[in-house]
């Protein structure tokens, strides 16, 4: 025993995680076969820095986690930088993907998030804190999701807006 080793504790630094991350929804999906039923999960998992940045994903694979995971690298792929005014958005907009609508309203300041559960995923993540927002036509889950997105992806700010029409920030109404 001279030569005892001297041994370190390991300390196990939890990396600061850039994005946080919300799973909407779990859907299990079943195949019938020969031998009986076979199931996997398919994963909806919205992502956000709420400063701006936010994506979604979709995963699929035999065990919960790795459907989880595999959402999660998708939606890493699929992250859009929107534009925020003080905590709301520019203008009302509506987002629409397949048969699901989406109408997004700016709120004045105190109002919160007035969305229903996917929705409210994707705002509260990408860091709209007042708003008001309405479903119109399919609720499926990714449907929403998706309107949702492309609602927030066609925004545009005053100086966008001027920069496209080539007059002063002033003169946009």
């Amino acid at each position: 025993m001279e030569q005892q080793q001297q041994r370190r504790p390991r300390r196990f630094e939890k990396e600061a995680k850039e994005f946080e991350e919300r799973v909407v929804t779990i859907n299990r999906v079943t195949k019938v076969v020969k031998g009986g039923r076979r199931f996997r999960f398919a994963a909806l998992v919205v992502i956000g820095d709420k400063k701006g940045r936010v994506g979604f994903g979709t995963g699929k694979a035999n065990e919960v986690p790795d459907a989880i995971k595999k959402a999660i690298e998708d939606a890493k792929k699929n992250l859009v930088r929107i534009p925020i005014v003080g905590t709301t958005i520019p203008h009302m907009i509506v987002g629409n993907y397949g048969a699901g609508s989406v109408l997004l309203r700016p709120a004045t300041e105190g109002t919160g998030v007035i969305a229903g559960g996917p929705v409210r995923a994707v705002l509260e993540l990408a860091g709209i804190g007042d708003i008001l927002t309405k479903c119109l036509g399919s609720r499926t889950p990714i449907n929403m999701v998706r309107s949702t997105m492309a609602a927030l992806t066609s925004l545009k700010t005053v100086e966008q807006v001027a920069r496209l029409r080539e007059i002063k920030r002033e003169d946009v109404r």
